[in-house]
């Protein structure tokens, strides 16, 4: 459990950092002259062309061995993304900036969560996973509040010293996971024999990772309901504080869904959060109070709480064991896929149609994917 609470310091660390200028993206682009449009297509590319990364990476870690180098890779790159956004003085060099981010995290997500899995026992993951996400959110709540305090107090004319300070904790994250004492993956099959097909996957876990995918399809970037509350009339500082919100919930309730998970079911607890998503999406299109939007940033904290520590120590049981990291790496990358037509159909909606209509079309496929994880992913 030494390792769960190393990479969960080193998460804490790099959430403070990632938190500390993420949600002051729209903002930032919209001092360069960039709408919507600009947005999706940022936030689609980095994303999608780092997912890219993650089954590879996940795949190597397999064949190696070894979670520990890749992970010091990914959390090392990012850093270097964090300094690319501070030079930044265009829109291409936000997005240069997020690709490099983003490519660090396809390098070290998948080898970090197979080294938890590998770090623990079956009946322990959902608590080891719920841990991680507790120290990640809780990472993520910290770096809104040193942000809103720069904004508040030294920044409010530029945001550019709040991007100087996010390296210091990202510089911190990458040290912390040197002191990792890693055994390598234990597997009964070769490396030089190992090999990766979709076909070959069990049919359970093949139609939970097409459900992810389809859910990915409506699951647009979290920077749509920033936008969308700037949109509204909230200020900087405001939208920080709505931001809080939700990664103060999401944290609180990581952990005990997380250890819910391992006495009722993974499933049950996933399915429950792509239907809170469905709702807040659709309760999105139309707020038109201030005070609704408190409770749907709050309420989205909850699905996030349902399902990303969830989903992980779920493909963790129900992947083959010499093929973990593989697995979890192509969940995200079908994830991470998925995100680039969800954020750049979100924009071209939005500037097209307005606000309702991407949020209206995220709630529906959220209750779609849902279903299809009800009736057709048995576990």
């Amino acid at each position: 459990m030494l390792n769960v609470i190393l990479l969960g310091i080193t998460s804490l660390l790099t959430d403070i950092s990632t938190e500390m200028v993420y949600p002051i993206l729209p903002f930032f682009l919209s001092s360069l002259g960039a709408g919507p449009g600009v947005l999706g297509i940022i936030e689609g590319i980095a994303e999608s062309l780092a997912s890219l990364l993650k089954v590879f990476s996940g795949y190597f870690s397999d064949k190696m061995r070894r979670r520990k180098p890749l992970a010091i890779l990914g959390y090392g790159a990012s850093t270097i993304g964090k300094l690319f956004l501070y030079v930044a003085n265009s829109w291409f060099w936000v997005l240069t900036a997020r690709i490099i981010d983003r490519f660090g995290k396809g390098i070290r997500t998948a080898p970090r969560d197979a080294l938890i899995a590998d770090s623990t026992k079956k009946t322990e993951r959902g608590y080891a996973y719920g841990l991680h996400r507790a120290f990640d959110t809780l990472g993520a709540a910290l770096g809104v509040l040193i942000a809103f305090y720069l904004i508040k107090n030294l920044s409010k004319t530029s945001y550019r010293p709040v991007f100087l300070y996010s390296l210091i904790p990202a510089f911190l994250g990458v040290i912390i996971l040197f002191i990792i004492r890693e055994q390598k993956a234990l597997s009964s099959v070769p490396s030089n024999k190992l090999k990766f097909s979709f076909r070959s996957l069990p049919t359970k876990l093949r139609l939970f990772l097409l459900a992810s995918f389809i859910f990915s399809l409506g699951n647009s970037s979290n920077q749509f309901l920033i936008l969308r509350a700037k949109a509204f009339g909230f200020s900087l500082t405001s939208v920080l504080l709505l931001y809080l919100c939700y990664n103060l919930i999401y944290g609180v309730f990581s952990f005990p869904l997380g250890k819910l998970s391992d006495k009722f079911g993974r499933r049950r607890i996933i399915v429950l959060g792509y239907l809170i998503y469905s709702l807040v999406y659709g309760v999105f299109a139309f707020a038109n109070q201030s005070w609704l939007f408190w409770v749907l940033f709050c309420v989205y904290g909850l699905y996030s709480a349902f399902t990303e520590g969830v989903e992980k120590a779920y493909l963790s049981e129900i992947s083959p064991p010499e093929l973990r990291g593989s697995v979890i790496g192509l969940h995200a990358t079908l994830t991470g896929i998925g995100l680039l037509p969800a954020s750049v159909i979100a924009g071209s909606l939005w500037q097209l149609f307005g606000f309702s209509v991407p949020f209206i079309l995220g709630s529906v496929v959220g209750f779609g994917a849902a279903t299809m994880m009800f009736f057709a992913v048995k576990y």
